[in-house]
């Protein structure tokens, strides 16, 4: 099965919820940063998208200090990084709210990296898939845990095609860093 036809090239969404966050006493959800074994998968999640070919041109990444921190694990796998826009919108954003933070992905972005929070992302993936490969939507739907990926795909002009049902959810992916 391929990503519904629709105008426009191919376009990847890439979900990556944040990796393990440590719980300190007294700190704020916002200011919570990755626990040990978070530390660990953020660099494994970085060099999953890298072998499967899945880099982005663009990362949304939430404010909090977990997301941020992700992010910059992630991204120290690959030779270059792309941008990133790190958005406060999208810590605790529901569905609507991370849709308009893609929607306004400019044109050219071709693979986007969306880093966040649940219940949001695991409720966009599943608002956005028509259709999964294999078992993917059964998985998500029964967890999302943290530093998983979702790849969705889809064709459109522009990143507003992007709608529930409009897409296609092509992997799902938990990578874990090992112990030392």
């Amino acid at each position: 099965m391929t990503a519904p036809a629709g105008a426009g090239p191919l376009r990847r969404l890439v979900v990556l919820r944040h990796a393990k966050s440590a719980w300190p006493e007294g700190v704020a959800d916002h200011e919570r940063p990755l626990a040990p074994r978070g530390r660990r998968d953020a660099p494994a999640a970085g060099r999953a998208l890298a072998e499967a070919d899945c880099l982005p041109d663009l990362a949304l990444c939430s404010t909090a200090v977990r997301a941020r921190q992700t992010w910059e694990l992630a991204s120290a796998q690959w030779g270059t990084p792309p941008p990133v826009r790190f958005d406060p919108g999208l810590y605790a954003a529901d569905v609507p709210d991370l849709l308009e933070a893609v929607h306004d992905a400019p044109a050219e972005v071709e693979t986007l990296l969306l880093i966040g929070h649940n219940p949001g992302l695991e409720d966009l993936v599943l608002a956005l898939a028509r259709h999964g490969l294999g078992d993917t939507l059964e998985r998500v739907a029964t967890k999302f845990p943290t530093a998983a990926i979702a790849v969705l795909a889809a064709h459109g002009a522009t990143w507003d095609a992007l709608a529930p049902g409009t897409a296609l959810l092509t992997e799902v992916t938990v990578p874990r860093g090992k112990k030392r």
